[in-house]
Parts: C-alpha cells; structure tokens; sequence
C-alpha cells in the first residue's frame, strides 16, 4: 500500500504544479490586462482567451458538481453487494444495463467520471463501466431533446445520433471486456480489512452502540459523509477541468476554425475535421447539436453526426480527467476504438 502512495504522488504534485500554474496565469491576466491598455495583456486574443476560460469553466462546473453529489450518495448509501445484485453476470445483458443507466441518469461527460470511478470502486465490471461513460453524455432524455430542437427539419439526425452511440458503446464494451483483464483504475481498488476476533468483538459493541443513538445524530453523519466525499471528489477533478479548460482556450483562441475547414474538402477528411473540432472544443452533449447546426450549410450530415457522436465521448476536456482516473493504456484502447467506430459509422449512415 505504501508503494502504491509512493507511486502515486509525483503525478499527483504535477498535475497539482499544472494546476497551480495555470490558475496563476488566469490570475495574472485579469489583474493586469484591464490595468494596461494598449499593452499586450490587453491584446484582444488573450481577452478571446479569458471569456472561453471562464466560459468552460461555468459550463462544466455544474455537471461536475452534479457527478460528485452522486458519487458521494453511491458511496454512502449503495452497498458493494448491491451493485453486483443490479449488473447482470452477462456481459452482453451488463452492457445493455449500462445504456439503460444513462437513461436514468443524464449527466454530462464531466460528471460522469468521478461518479464512474465510485461505481468501480465498489464492484461495477469494467467494461459496464466503460459502457456507460461513453453512452451516458448522449443517450438520455436531455440530449436528444436539444438535437431534436437543434434540427427541426432534419429529425433524423437525433434518431442516428442515438442509434451510432448505442452502436459504438456497445461494441467498445464489449472489446473492453475481451480485452481488458486489468484493474483500469489508477488507484488500487480498496482491499478488504483484516480484522482479529477482539477487533470484530470491538466493532460489533460499536455498532451496536450506534444504533441506540439519536436517529438526528446519524442522520447528520451520513450528511457530514455525503459532503466530506463530495468535496474530495470534486477538488480532485476541478483541477484537471481547468487544466483542460486551458488547453481548450488557447486553442479555441489561436487556432482558427476557418483555417481547419479548408482541409475537410473531401468526404472522409471532413468527419475527420469535425472529429477534431468535437474534441477541441469540448462542448457539454446538452449544447454541442445547436453548434453542430450551425455547420449545415458547410458539411454534410456524416460530418456533422461525428462531431455529435465523438465530442461526447472523446474530447480534450474530458481527457484529461479521464487520465487522471484510469491507466494510460485504458484510456488508449477507449480513444482509439472510439476514433475508429465514429469514423467508419458516421462515413456508412450519412453520406
């Protein structure tokens, strides 16, 4: 266990040292650029810069709060022994179970994670998981309603937008659990105390104390749990979205989209063009159709279905929190199945 802390923490100090750093620039610009006009901390880009930043970090901001109020309720109230009752032992039925929770459960690809990460902690198969945060961002209620409203005239872009995301979440778990025979997580799953006869003699009178308190008391405890976990989770994933917010501006800012759509000429390099803006940009699932409508009039439905499809699943924003949760190698077979699937599906549905 030592080892594994041990491990652990020169990538923990630099991604705390990334996060630093970059909250020390933000700070930096405000201050300064509306102090100094006609310098270049006043340059126009560098305000582009500061609105998306803060934008990023508004929109997702919610959904990770949503993501660890969540997990924080898993861990506290659903048993170990619960989530295996609920996850069918057949993977393909397990899959199926996992489309259905993102139907139940709508959040978005930010909150998804660290609420992903809780359930595999206590039990959920990997490749269940693996399921669920590509599917959960796209296939609920929220999601296709926007797309459906984003294009009014074309209501087969919502039906195929959902149809591709089942498609390709169902296959990419299913690899993940062909392939995958490793702990994915890159903290070791929590293992099972030890106890000596005194101690579970010890344990027992203690619980059987803590039954006889107030019921206000433990209310108030599991309360005080519900917002101890809450907060850890979401000081542990708030650095990493704003390391991915950073990143998200300074592209968002530097590089132009009017200079990326010159090289999506063709059919098969425009769904890869719009891959990419889906991952550079990072939109939330919720908004990302209506900006997807905006392209109509410049790509074709393929194109703009992969913008759809991959930006969910796979973008800058979420990657980096996904890294900070999973193995590299994880991560890797999930992004590169995605990247394959989205691409070949979005080229055969609509061309």
């Amino acid at each position: 266990m030592e080892n594994t802390a041990v491990q652990r923490k020169p990538a923990s100090s630099r991604a705390n040292l990334f996060a630093g750093v970059s909250l020390l620039i933000i700070l930096v610009l405000y201050l300064f650029s509306s102090k100094a006009p006609a310098t270049w901390l006043a340059h126009p880009k560098l305000q582009l810069f500061k609105t998306l930043f803060i934008s990023i970090m508004l929109e997702a901001m919610p959904f990770i709060l949503i993501g660890v109020i969540i997990s924080a309720l898993l861990h506290v109230y659903v048993s170990d022994a619960m989530i295996r009752r609920f996850i069918p032992s057949n993977p393909l039925l397990g899959i199926l179970t996992a489309t259905v929770l993102g139907i139940l459960f709508p959040i978005c690809e930010c909150g998804m994670v660290p609420a992903i990460r809780n359930l595999i902690r206590r039990g959920m198969p990997t490749h269940v998981a693996a399921t669920f945060i590509l599917v959960g961002p796209i296939i609920n209620p929220i999601v296709f309603w926007s797309t459906f409203t984003a294009f009014r005239g074309r209501p087969e872009m919502a039906y195929t937008r959902m149809g591709l995301a089942f498609v390709i979440a169902f296959i990419v778990g299913f690899i993940v659990y062909r392939v995958v025979k490793y702990d994915p997580l890159r903290e070791a799953k929590a293992a099972p105390a030890v106890h000596s006869h005194a101690h579970h003699h010890h344990q027992h009178d203690h619980q059987h104390d803590a039954n006889h308190e107030h019921p206000h008391a433990h209310r108030s405890g599991r309360l005080a749990e519900i917002m101890g976990h809450a907060v850890s989770e979401f000081f542990d994933m708030g650095k990493f979205l704003l390391i991915g917010a950073v990143l998200v501006g300074l592209l968002q800012t530097f590089v132009s989209n009017a200079d990326l759509m010159t090289l999506g000429q063709g059919a098969g390099s425009s769904n890869l063009l719009m891959m990419g803006l889906g991952f550079m940009l990072s939109l939330c699932s919720t908004s990302d159709a209506f900006v997807a409508q905006s392209f109509q009039t410049t790509f074709h439905g393929g194109a703009l279905l992969a913008f759809m499809v991959f930006g969910p699943m796979m973008n800058l924003k979420s990657l980096f929190m996904m890294l900070a949760v999973f193995k590299m190698k994880f991560v890797l077979l999930i992004g590169g199945c995605v990247t394959v699937l989205v691409y070949v599906g979005s080229l055969l549905l609509m061309n």
